[in-house]
């Protein structure tokens, strides 16, 4: 008899759950740390730490005999390791050192509404150049994400955020997409696992040139200080992966998805808890109608049955 625990689809959310909290603590751990590590060195010591955790799953994950009767190694050639290196250096390199220094101009909770902007973005540029088309839904929430944006903008300057932050944290969400692109033709030819550790050593190649900074950073924290900086790579980073592609392989994508809108309210939270820090209300209204507008663009909100007018492709999305 199976309990609770051992139902797939149970321990797939709770592994949705791991991933979301993760990803949520990621911003405020950015953020706390922004005055001690430089954008460059923190994400170069969060790519060194999260690659040795990935290493170790990835040995575990090809140990398995389950794993390798059914999938066996897809070490990735050709075209298929260009998309991976370029995913990994526009994902967890360069989206990585454009959030850490965003995160030195804005709160934790506004930069995490501006990066969840990240699956508009995709849709538009599958309906432009993927030949997706735009449907109705798609084009309602692109216009209620737009309005959500001009509200966060429009808030101005104050003590947690002015413009350079808010022109980072766009940018920030633009190469998320661009790394969920190249990821998602990637996954095509290669397993999650082995794309994830490749993307993350690309990222961790990338970032090479903060390594003696970085080092000398490192050198001056305190204890406290390291142990986030290695709580970056280990957990929002190695662990929240490999939860998040556990629960990829076993749910509807577009419903897992879901899960994702709930970090930037979990941000705001953790946020206000540990830093004492909150956007402005004009901006988590934006935020809020930002959120929405992803999504009715994806087709998560709707008020009557889909019709075949309304189909809304997902796109792939991952951390």
């Amino acid at each position: 008899m199976l309990t609770r625990t051992s139902d797939p689809i149970y321990r797939s959310a709770i592994a949705a759950t791991v991933t979301v909290v993760l990803w949520a603590s990621a911003f405020v751990v950015i953020r706390d740390l922004g005055p001690i590590f430089s954008p460059g060195s923190m994400a170069f010591l969060r790519l060194l730490f999260g690659v040795v955790a990935l290493t170790v799953v990835l040995v575990v994950a090809r140990r398995r005999p389950a794993s390798r009767a059914r999938t066996g190694p897809r070490w990735p050639r050709g075209r298929a390791l260009r998309l991976v290196i370029a995913y990994g250096v526009a994902w967890f390199g360069a989206y990585s050192v454009v959030l850490n220094w965003a995160e030195q101009h804005l709160d934790a909770g506004t930069a995490a509404l501006l990066v969840n902007l990240a699956p508009i973005i995709v849709a538009v540029y599958a309906g432009f150049f993927l030949g997706e088309g735009f449907s109705r839904t798609l084009v309602i929430g692109i216009v209620i994400s737009f309005s959500g944006v001009v509200l966060i903008t429009v808030g101005g300057d104050g003590a947690h955020a002015d413009w350079l932050g808010l022109a980072l944290g766009v940018v920030t969400a633009v190469l998320y997409a661009a790394g969920v692109l190249l990821q998602k033709v990637a996954l095509r030819d290669v397993d999650a696992v082995t794309a994830t550790w490749l993307g993350a050593v690309a990222g961790l190649v990338a970032t090479l040139p903060f390594a003696p900074t970085a080092m000398r950073e490192l050198a001056a924290a305190d204890p406290g200080q390291v142990g986030a900086i290695v709580y970056l790579g280990v957990g929002p980073t190695a662990i929240a992966f490999t939860t998040w592609a556990y629960a990829l392989a076993r749910t509807d994508a577009g419903k897992l998805a879901a899960t994702t809108l709930a970090v930037p309210a979990i941000v705001i939270l953790m946020s206000w808890w540990f830093l004492g820090e909150l956007p402005p209300a004009i901006r988590i209204v934006g935020g809020v109608l930002c959120l929405a507008g992803v999504a009715i663009g994806r087709g998560l909100l709707r008020s009557r049955p889909r019709t075949s007018d309304d189909e809304v492709p997902t796109p792939a999305r991952t951390g």
